[in-house]
């Protein structure tokens, strides 16, 4: 099953995550199908905080793919 989540980069005390879509059997951070966006919990400023490809997400989920709790909650909030 195709799963949309996070996936967790960045340095030590300071995350850094992008939002994709992968086989849900796979690693956080191993490959992924394709990269829809990025979330950036330590932003300030002027920085991005969230950045998502919304027409990509919803072909996604159209095509049966699960979000996470965590995605969801992203989501809610980029709309």
């Amino acid at each position: 099953m195709v799963t949309i989540r996070l996936s967790r980069g960045g340095a030590k005390k300071k995350p850094f995550y992008h939002l994709v879509a992968t086989d849900s059997r796979k690693r956080r951070g191993s490959g992924y199908i394709e990269r829809l966006g990025y979330f950036n919990p330590m932003a300030t400023g002027q920085e991005i905080k969230l950045h998502v490809n919304k027409e990509r997400v919803d072909y996604w989920i159209s095509v049966g793919a699960q979000t996470s709790e965590r995605v969801a909650k992203l989501l809610k909030e980029a709309s």
